[in-house]
C-alpha cells in the first residue's frame, strides 16, 4: 500500500514537471501572439462588438470558462463584457445537429449571431475539428476576427485564424492546460486595457 502511494505521488510530480516544462516553452513562444489576440479582443469589445467561442469536449469547457471570465470578471470588479460560448444551448445545438449535421452546429450560430468586428475564438487540440473549422470559415466570410487555440499540429485551422495560438505539445492534456492559461492571460490583458489596471 505504501509503495502504491509513493508511485502515485511520483506520477503526480512527473505530471506537474511536464506541465511546467510545456508552460515555460509556451511563455517563450506564445507571448506575442497571445498579447496580439488579447489586443484584438480588446478593440472588438471597445467598439461595441462581442466575443463568440466554440470547441468540443474539454475545449467546449474552455470556451465556456473563458466566456465566463469575460462576462463575469477575472480580477477586477467591472462591467460584464459580451462573450458567448456557442456550446451552452442544448436546444440550439441539437436542432442544428439534427437539421444540418454536427459539422454545422457552430457555423450556423456564427451566421446567426456574428457581426463584422466581432471575434470568434475557435478551440481544438487537433486543429481539425470540422465544426470548429466550419465556424472559422463562416466567421472569416462575415468579417469577424478569428482566434484559434490549437496543439502542435495546427491542422486545418492554420490559415483560417488571424491569431493562431499553437500550444507546444502533442499531448492533449498539456495542450488544454496551455489553452486555459492563454485564455486567462488574454482576459487579464483585456480587463487591464478596458478598465485601467
Amino acid at each position: 500500500m505504501e509503495r502504491q502511494a509513493e508511485t502515485g505521488a511520483e506520477r503526480v510530480r512527473a505530471v506537474f514537471a511536464e506541465s511546467a516544462r510545456v508552460h515555460e516553452m509556451a511563455a517563450e513562444s506564445l507571448s506575442d501572439v497571445i498579447a496580439a489576440a488579447a489586443t484584438a479582443v480588446t478593440e472588438s469589445l471597445r467598439t461595441g462588438n462581442k466575443v463568440l467561442l466554440c470547441g468540443n469536449g474539454g475545449s467546449a469547457a474552455d470556451a465556456q470558462h473563458i466566456a465566463a471570465e469575460l462576462a463575469g470578471r477575472l480580477r477586477l470588479e467591472r462591467h460584464g463584457l459580451p462573450a458567448i460560448a456557442l456550446t451552452v444551448n442544448p436546444s440550439v445545438m441539437t436542432a442544428l445537429a439534427n437539421d444540418y449535421g454536427y459539422d454545422m452546429v457552430f457555423a450556423r450560430q456564427v451566421e446567426a449571431l456574428g457581426r463584422k468586428g466581432d471575434v470568434l475564438v475557435g478551440i481544438s487540440t487537433s486543429g481539425s475539428s470540422t465544426n470548429v473549422v466550419r465556424a472559422l470559415e463562416t466567421a472569416r466570410t462575415a468579417g469577424l476576427v478569428t482566434v484559434g487555440l490549437v496543439g502542435q499540429d495546427a491542422g486545418q485551422m492554420e490559415g483560417l485564424c488571424d491569431h493562431l495560438i499553437v500550444a507546444p505539445s502533442d499531448d492533449t492534456q498539456r495542450i488544454q492546460e496551455i489553452h486555459i492559461a492563454a485564455g486567462h492571460a488574454m482576459c487579464e490583458i483585456v480587463e487591464s486595457a478596458l478598465f485601467g489596471q
